[in-house]
């Protein structure tokens, strides 16, 4: 499996929650402060590093208890005490937090409701309540936090009480008050009174239960959303009920008859002077006026009297049409197995029948189930909301989101806007969880990732290949895997991750195919490759790999190119040296496209390639030059075009080359590289001359060429003989005329201090 696919942790990653218990993974805050971190406040982005320094430097776990005791030892241990959101008495110790906010959320509406002052009882009750409480919001201070931005746990003391001091401190402070006694001794002011539904900000506990309820796969998902419901329908009536009350009695005694309460009379009972009925029955007739008014829609036995109940009664009435709705499609959704949330917790149990069923290992257990978790939370994230756009918009807004990183990464540095734009469109957002390695030491990935947000360590393993060793921190802009990715060589270290990671995941298919179109930005990505990396001794030999698999790049350019100009396509030769393809890359044979090209006559191929600057004296392994080729093929115009360019025919061994062209009988090749100002009298290795050749073959028209062209009929070869010896051996008469008369002329001009003869 390659290492971009392989989800594993490595041993002492930190700190793991329950195995079933959800958790919140803040996708959108991470997101939404990568992105908008230039605009906040100085202090907002202090308070964000330090939080980040305080998860890396995490201290250590007493064993098995989850208290943190870091080393410094010039704090006291009421400092240095901090507690693991996990531990098991902490845990017990927010389930009966827990039961103290179901209490304190029903009985807030009813104190208010049905009592000015608290009996002693009650008080009592209440008072304790409030004690545990009080205790509560000292715990929070010691209770450390996972980081919505690395996804670490944070255990430093001072993050921890600034982050509740600005959250829920206060809220939770003026709960704890004794608003009853503050009432009595404020001399029963009825504004007081009003300070009381602080205490329902208690009710989030409560909401944060139930949520967590719905994500515990060892419960059913159908019971916890009727109870949920249920405990949504009971606590809006019960809280109706009180208010109804309440309406009731800011009348006085006098006036109760201009209540609903106090006009009420049901069968022979009359409710007149009901502030001295029994408690329990005065509650029980409001939550069935409260049930009733809901339930048919303001159609009862119970009806509004004053001018306020009425008003209150259209609010409630207007609010149980909303609540009715929302109830309803809950039960819809839950009939219809479409939620989000029970999609995930099939597919939860689907895995966990999977992994049990193969007896797969605890640690990779929990990490699937972490990476579903989050997949669960990150279907919010923009990648998720832009499935169904168009492709074409999805496109650009990839581009505008994507793109900015892709530029800042040293691996892209140079490389062309439009190449930066398709990269921008090809690449996949995904989220790493800290501990997690994503790429292992030895593995041939197939992706290349860019960091977009969090922090990652590189890891090698040292000189005994037993420890591994820190070789780098990777951070925003950074890149990761690119050399396994470009040159298709293990991995030589493996990445972990210290902080919840945002990373861009291209590819090798896809790069591929960009290369097809932008060959220079490729070059430029391998030069990137090589100057952005500190090479020491052990890495010379993946710097040779590099090196080997540029070349193998450039010749996969090359042959393309010389392919274009073979096959005469001009206008792919034109994109491939437009694209950056150097004119001047040879082949394995040492051929440039202008060889090529010369060699098949294509005069419009050639004229292009001089105008980009296309050698035109270059020889390849065999010392042919173009202009040599385009002789060689009898394509005159070429020629002409390569010599108004500068070039000139030089030919190693110029007598080997004339003297078997003699002895192929190739006339016009002959006439060709005599018109190009070849030396007729160059020899070969026996000392030969192409004359001598033309003689002992008995080639007359050829011999006649030659020696218009100027060849000597007096040059001697090794074994001392002269054209006009090896004619008189062949016995061709009019060939030993012609060579005689050349001879006669030769002498004659010699004879005259014409000629120098070797």
């Amino acid at each position: 499996m390659h290492g971009g696919h392989e989800r594993r942790r490595s041993s002492g990653g930190g700190h793991e929650s329950s195995d079933d218990e959800g958790f919140e993974v803040e996708v959108d805050e991470l997101i939404n402060d990568s992105r908008s971190s230039s605009r906040q406040y100085w202090w907002k982005r202090r308070f964000s590093s330090k939080r980040s320094e305080a998860g890396i430097n995490a201290t250590s776990t007493a064993a098995g208890n989850g208290i943190i005791s870091r080393s410094s030892e010039s704090d006291s241990l009421f400092d240095r005490v901090v507690i693991h959101p996990d531990n098991r008495w902490y845990v017990v110790w927010t389930h009966f937090i827990l039961l103290w906010a179901v209490y304190s959320s029903f009985f807030t509406p009813l104190e208010f409701g049905f009592f000015r002052g608290l009996p002693e009882n009650l008080f009592l009750l209440d008072s304790f309540g409030q004690i545990a409480f009080l205790i509560d919001i000292i715990v929070r201070f010691f209770v450390a936090y996972r980081d919505f931005h690395s996804h670490r746990i944070v255990y430093d003391r001072h993050l921890i009480a600034l982050r509740y001091l600005k959250s829920r401190f206060l809220v939770d402070l003026l709960g704890c008050l004794p608003w009853d006694v503050i009432y009595k001794a404020a001399g029963r002011e009825e504004a007081v009174r009003y300070l009381l539904w602080i205490r329902l900000s208690r009710a989030r506990r409560v909401t944060e239960f139930f949520e967590k309820l719905e994500k515990d796969i060892r419960i059913n998902y159908l019971f916890t959303r009727i109870a949920k419901l249920f405990v949504v329908e009971l606590y809006s009536t019960h809280t109706a009920a009180c208010i109804f009350y309440y309406l009731a009695t800011t009348l006085p005694p006098a006036q109760e008859g201009y209540t609903w309460i106090g006009s009420l009379k049901m069968g022979d009972y009359s409710y007149s002077h009901f502030r001295e009925i029994d408690l329990w029955k005065r509650y029980i007739t409001s939550l069935y006026f409260a049930v009733v008014t809901m339930a048919t829609v303001g159609y009862g036995e119970i009806h509004a009297v004053n001018i306020r109940e009425m008003i209150f009664i259209m609010f409630y009435v207007s609010f149980d049409m909303i609540l009715g709705a929302y109830l309803l499609g809950n039960i819809a959704a839950l009939i219809v197995k479409g939620s989000k949330t029970e999609k995930f917790r099939d597919k939860m149990t689907d895995l966990i029948k999977y992994m049990n069923r193969h007896s797969i290992d605890r640690s990779i257990s929990k990490e699937i189930k972490n990476h579903l978790r989050l997949q669960y939370d990150r279907s919010y994230t923009e990648a998720a909301v832009l499935q169904d756009i168009p492709a074409s918009i999805r496109s650009k807004i990839s581009q505008k989101l994507y793109e900015p990183y892709i530029k800042q990464v040293h691996l892209f540095k140079g490389c062309s806007t439009g190449f930066i734009k398709q990269i921008a469109t090809r690449i996949h957002e995904e989220f790493f969880l800290p501990a997690e390695v994503i790429i292992e030491q030895g593995d041939v990935v197939d992706h290349l990732y860019i960091v977009c947000h969090g922090e990652l360590e590189k890891l090698g393993r040292g000189e005994d290949d037993d420890n591994d060793e820190l070789q780098e921190r990777l951070q925003t802009y950074s890149s990761f895997g690119e050399v396994s990715f470009l040159c298709n060589t293990p991995q030589t270290y493996a990445v972990r991750v210290l902080q919840l990671c945002r990373v861009l995941r291209l590819d090798r298919q896809s790069f591929r195919e960009l290369l097809e179109i932008y060959f220079l930005d490729g070059r430029l990505i391998l030069d990137n490759l090589v100057e952005g990396k500190d090479w020491n001794t052990r890495n010379k030999l993946l710097e040779s790999d590099i090196t080997l698999y540029i070349g193998k790049h450039e010749m996969e350019l090359v042959m393309k190119v010389n392919c274009a100009a073979y096959d005469g396509d001009f206008y792919r030769v034109k994109r491939l040296i437009g694209a950056g393809v150097d004119p001047n890359k040879v082949d394995y044979a040492g051929r440039s496209p202008l060889h090529v090209a010369a060699s098949k006559g294509h005069e419009d191929i050639t004229r292009f390639l001089i105008e980009r600057g296309g050698d035109v004296k270059m020889s390849d392994k065999f010392g042919n030059t173009p202009l040599l080729e385009a002789i060689k093929g009898g394509h005159d115009q070429v020629a002409s075009l390569l010599v108004n360019a500068g070039a000139s025919l030089t030919i190693e061994d110029a007598g080997d080359f004339l003297c078997a062209a003699v002895a192929r009988r190739s006339l016009d090749l002959v006439k060709r590289v005599l018109a190009n100002d070849m030396n007729p009298n160059a020899k070969n290795y026996d000392q030969r001359s192409p004359l001598h050749v033309a003689a002992s073959e008995g080639l007359y028209p050829m011999a006649e060429l030659l020696l218009e062209a100027g060849a000597s009929v007096l040059s001697k070869d090794r074994w001392g003989k002269t054209p006009v010896d090896e004619a008189r051996i062949g016995g061709n008469k009019k060939l030993m005329i012609l060579l005689e008369s050349a001879r006669a002329s030769q002498l004659s001009d010699f004879s005259d201090g014409s000629q120098v003869l070797n």
